[in-house]
């Protein structure tokens, strides 16, 4: 009955104690450590780890006070003590867990207002596990009276079946290391890896998988391990550069494609963009003639033997002139309109260009304004645009060779 009524005693006394312990510890630590610029002292004193603090305090009176309690028998103070010492093990563990999660969300922030912060996700995730298995033994071996080195030597035999069990873990962590080491990914970084369907913004960097906001909202998660295993593309270097790239072609028809009459090359002459550049072509061409004229007079009465101006030609070297007038390029980059090798599909016009900015709509509002220029500026030079023969198309040709028929 007196050990029944100690250790009740005892339970007063300590949660009393711990009562009084919250209090100062949530009271008067905050209103200390607010003097303190130090960053570590801010994770120190948050609520939560104060709170846990705190709960270290009724098996630490546990410890101390079993052996005061009258009539208690050897083996229930052996047993109580081994408890709680136990308890206050794990209560050690949860603070160090809850100091941990306080630095991922203060980690956090910094990546919500810094995008360039490297996360701490998967450190932090690591430190945990490892608290884990370590208060796990302690505990285990507080609880069986042995010391822990015992349990942790045979655990050495285990070796092997713990690298099976946690072979991913280990494999994720080496790879989050390298990532973050290297400064390959970070959050907020625009992911492409086609092989498991990602291409979207990174939103979380834990300590087994990278989870990829795909743009159609949709959400992939990669193993970490795989990031270092196999190829992905990160975007971030355009987003820094400034500006995006350009790369489309414009087919044009092969049947359009012809020498420039004297007539036409004056009535281009009248596009201030192209001025220039005709004025210096039909310079070198004339004079380029007039030399061959010379020295054979007989064959210069054939065209194959003169140079021309092309349509085609005039219209790269406007495209050339366009896009350098372009406001909303990059002049500092990669600027020109090319001749790619001719299709089935007719010859590509390739505009390799980067916008001056990274928006996504933006940077489609200008690729979509310069084609529909281009395409519809076609025309003016006697070009077309290449495009398969659609059903109209095959009914109005079989109505003009009716009318052809019926003419005759």
């Amino acid at each position: 009955m007196q050990s029944a009524i100690g250790l009740a005693l005892l339970a007063v006394v300590a949660y009393v104690l711990r009562f009084v312990a919250r209090l100062i510890l949530l009271n008067v630590l905050p209103h200390l450590a607010s003097n303190v610029s130090a960053p570590w002292m801010q994770n120190l004193v948050d609520k939560r780890v104060l709170t846990r603090l705190s709960q270290v305090v009724p098996s630490l009176v546990f410890q101390i006070g079993v052996f005061a309690v009258p009539k208690l028998s050897p083996v229930s103070t052996n047993i109580i003590h081994n408890v709680a010492v136990a308890c206050t093990v794990l209560a050690i563990g949860r603070i160090i867990i809850a100091v941990l999660d306080v630095i991922q969300d203060h980690n956090r922030e910094a990546l919500s207002k810094f995008p360039g912060t490297r996360s701490l996700k998967s450190y932090v995730q690591l430190g945990q596990l490892i608290t884990m298995l370590i208060v796990g033994i302690i505990m285990i071996g507080a609880l069986i009276d042995r010391s822990p080195l015992i349990l942790l030597s045979g655990l050495g035999a285990m070796s092997a079946v713990l690298m099976l069990v946690f072979k991913d873990t280990i494999l994720s962590f080496t790879a989050g290391v390298q990532l973050a080491g290297n400064d390959m990914l970070r959050v907020g970084d625009w992911l492409q890896m086609d092989q498991v369907g990602a291409d979207g913004a990174v939103v979380d960097m834990a300590l087994n998988t990278v989870k990829i906001r795909n743009w159609d909202n949709t959400i992939t998660t990669i193993p970490t391990w795989r990031l270092m295993s196999e190829s992905f593309k990160n975007w971030r270097g355009m987003s820094e550069s400034g500006g995006r790239r350009i790369k489309r072609s414009l087919l044009i028809d092969n049947a359009t494609v012809r020498f420039l009459s004297e007539s036409e090359i004056e009535e281009l002459s009248h596009i201030a963009l192209l001025r220039p550049y005709l004025d210096n072509k039909t310079q070198e061409i004339d004079t380029y003639n007039s030399d061959f004229a010379e020295k054979a007079p007989e064959l210069a009465h054939e065209v194959v033997n003169l140079r021309k101006l092309t349509n085609i030609g005039t219209f790269r070297a406007y495209v050339n002139a366009y896009l350098r007038a372009h406001p909303r390029l990059r002049k500092d980059m990669t600027l020109m309109a090319r001749m790619m090798e001719s299709t089935t599909n007719g010859t590509p016009l390739e505009v390799y260009a980067f916008t001056a900015t990274t928006v996504w709509l933006e940077y489609e509002s200008i690729q979509g304004d310069i084609f529909d220029h281009l395409i519809a500026i076609l025309p003016e030079f006697g070009l077309h645009a290449f495009q398969n023969p659609s059903g109209n198309d095959v009914k109005v040709g079989l109505r003009q060779n009716e009318v052809g028929v019926l003419s005759l």
